[in-house]
Parts: structure tokens; C-alpha cells; sequence
């Protein structure tokens, strides 16, 4: 038995699932099932308590490639195995995303948004790509893919990892003594890594403060990475230009956060990368098969890395 939890999109999730599985029975929260018999859970952010039970239970597929929250839970055994997402059609999703965040910037279109509403009709220089430094936090699948994406647009492209990745088009930064460089020479900070004890708290002030004047920062990884009320300060001061920000410390964002009207800000509500159901499914049925094979499944998640 497949258990789902995906209150987003339950019944297109159930019917992709079963269509693909049709050797597994699928059922759907919050319809009662024997728990005792689960022996898979499909899931994005399940209610607590939602593993109490499972005793059969041999992996947990998570519906997005994010999984700081459930490996934070109580009721899920750490020897039960959790796979992530790797793709899903969310990569190509988030290089449009940063993107657009990318030639808000080089572009000067928030400058040509005031000039607007104070009826200026003014002609500002524009950067070349080539002119245009940027720089990706975070090396993995999604983050690989868009820095090597700008970097074949003509973007002078950098990455930074733990360990280190040779991308092509990419210059590479690796370990922690190397971040600072990494923002000094980054006109466009781009961040994607995933939640870790490591990276919590990461772009505090001193380290935002690195970043050259007139910089910008692009936030879709995890808000608890950036300390906010330090953003705030130096977009306020004009350290910083412009932020575009898709992920929170709290979500929903409260309504009372100055983030909400900053002039300098751009936010969207954790949509950089939406999860697809049909590759989402099939990746979910290969690495199914994998671990039935007694294969390692694509994704599968090293508790002690976070990811």
C-alpha cells in the first residue's frame, strides 16, 4: 500500500500514482487506512503525528526537494529511508525565476519603474551579460543547472559549495573561507542551497555587507538562511539595490512585515519551483523500483548533510 498526503493536488497526485503503480493500492489522506499496512508514503509536509503506526513503512517519498521539516518529526523512525526530488521539472522552473530576478537587475528596471511614476522619460545605461557578475550559493541539481544555464548566456557566473562542483562556464568557490570572496565579487547573489544546521542563519550582516554597493540578492532556497532584519538594513541604507525574495523565515509572510512595502523589495510567495505532477511521478515510480531492486534510489536523502 501507497499512503499519499498531497493536499495541494490530491486527486491528480492519486490518479498519476495509480497509473503508474498499478501493482500498489493508493490511498489518499485523510481517508482511515491500516496503517500497520503502509508500506509507502508519498508526502509534502504531512500533519503531526501522520507516521504513528507505519510500522512497515520502507520509504518515504517527499514531494519537493526540500526536506528540513521532515526530518525534523518525531513520528518517522530514522531508519526509514526519505528520497527527495532531485528535478521534477523544477530546475528549468527556477532559472526562469532567477532570471527574472537576474534582468530586473541588469536592465535597471526598478530604476525605470520610479521613473514611471514620476513621468521621467530617461534613458539609463545597461550592463552586458558579460558585464554582470553573479554569483550562486549552492551546487546541487537545481542550483548546478542555473548557474551553467547563465553561464552559456554570457553571465560571468560563480558558484560556491562545501565541496566543490567544475561546472562548465562556472568559476568555482569551495568551503567556508571562500564565501566572502564569492560575495565580494557578486553584483547578483543568487541563493539555492538547502536547509542545514550549516546554512541557517548563513547571510547574516557581516556577510551580506560583502557584497559590492548597489549589489542585489535573489532568495529562493530557505528565508531561515538570511537574516532579515540585517537585508532590510542595508536596503534601507543603499548597500543593497534591490531584493527579490520568494522564500521566509515565517511563511505566510505576516501581513505587518516591512518586507511586504519596501520600495527595493520584489516577493512571491514559494513559487520560484513548483513541484510537476507527471515527472514528479515518474521519478517517484523509478526510484520505487530501485529500492524494490535493492537498488540506491536517485535523491535519497543523508540525514547527517540535511539533504
Amino acid at each position: 500500500m501507497l499512503y499519499l498526503y498531497a493536499p495541494q493536488d490530491m486527486v491528480r497526485y492519486q490518479h498519476a500514482l495509480q497509473q503508474a503503480l498499478p501493482q500498489h493500492k493508493v490511498q489518499c489522506w485523510p481517508e482511515e487506512v491500516a496503517v500497520g499496512q503502509v508500506d509507502y508514503a508519498v508526502v509534502w509536509n504531512p500533519p503531526a503525528g501522520f507516521f504513528n503506526g507505519m510500522v512497515n513503512l520502507q520509504a518515504v517519498f517527499v514531494l519537493g526537494a526540500g526536506v528540513d521539516r521532515i526530518l525534523k518529526r518525531d513520528d518517522l523512525p530514522s531508519t526509514v529511508p526519505i528520497v527527495r526530488l532531485t528535478d521534477a521539472g523544477m530546475a528549468q522552473q527556477m532559472l526562469e525565476y532567477v532570471l527574472y530576478g537576474v534582468l530586473h537587475v541588469q536592465r535597471q528596471m526598478g530604476q525605470y519603474r520610479r521613473q514611471q511614476t514620476l513621468r521621467q522619460w530617461q534613458a539609463l545605461t545597461a550592463l552586458s551579460a558579460g558585464q554582470t557578475r553573479i554569483g550562486v550559493l549552492g551546487l546541487g541539481e537545481i542550483g548546478g543547472w542555473v548557474a551553467q544555464s547563465l553561464a552559456a548566456m554570457g553571465y560571468a557566473v560563480a558558484g560556491w559549495s562545501r565541496t566543490g562542483r567544475q561546472l562548465p562556464g562556472v568559476q568555482d568557490y569551495i568551503g567556508e573561507a571562500a564565501l566572502p570572496d564569492l560575495l565580494a565579487r557578486s553584483d547578483i547573489l543568487v541563493n539555492l542551497l538547502p536547509a542545514t544546521p550549516q546554512t541557517r542563519g548563513l547571510l547574516n550582516a557581516y556577510l551580506l555587507s560583502r557584497l559590492p554597493s548597489g549589489a542585489a540578492l535573489i532568495n529562493a532556497g530557505r528565508g531561515e538562511q538570511v537574516d532579515e532584519a540585517a537585508l532590510l538594513g542595508l536596503l534601507d541604507s543603499g548597500h543593497l539595490r534591490f531584493a527579490m525574495l520568494d522564500v521566509f523565515e515565517v511563511e505566510p509572510l505576516e501581513t505587518v512585515h516591512p518586507l511586504w512595502s519596501h520600495p527595493s523589495v520584489l516577493l512571491t510567495p514559494h513559487i520560484a519551483a513548483m513541484t510537476q505532477v507527471q515527472p514528479a511521478v515518474a521519478q517517484i515510480s523509478a526510484n520505487l523500483q530501485a529500492i524494490k531492486q535493492g537498488q540506491l534510489p536517485h535523491g535519497l536523502v543523508e540525514r547527517e548533510r540535511g539533504y
